[in-house]
Order: structure tokens, then sequence, then C-alpha cells
């Protein structure tokens, strides 16, 4: 493993899960397969506060940010 990345889920992502984990993995997908999240429960994906991919390589100190989509009126 390449090092610890900080994820960060916010809204429902965080339920049974935290606000804030530290994960060893190399890419966003294998992050979501770990935490059990489906690839469309994510609107925004975001790596070091900017856009980032699934297949985005990850390195150590690398912080992802997780958010599902939005729903209101």
């Amino acid at each position: 493993m390449e090092g610890r990345i900080e994820v960060r889920l916010f809204a429902y992502l965080r339920d049974g899960r935290g606000r804030r984990l530290y994960l060893e993995e190399k890419t966003v997908r294998s992050i979501l397969k770990t935490l059990k999240i489906e690839s469309d429960e994510i609107s925004i994906l975001l790596i070091n506060g900017r856009d980032g991919l699934l297949d985005t390589p990850l390195k150590e100190g690398d912080v992802v940010s997780l958010f599902p989509p939005v729903g209101g009126g």
C-alpha cells in the first residue's frame, strides 16, 4: 500500500462509518469497495480539494472527500 489516506464522508455516507477515516488504499474506487459504497452514491469527489476521478492514484497524505447527491425543494 502507498500509505494512509484521509477519507472525509458527508451527509448519509457517514451513517455507520463516521465522518473521517484513515485507510490505506491506492484509488478512490478501492476506498468505495472497502466502505461498501456504490459509485453512483457519490455526486462530488474531491482529492486534496480538487475534482478527482475514481481511478486517480492516491498517495500518502492525500485527503479524499466524498459527497452524496443533495436533494431538496
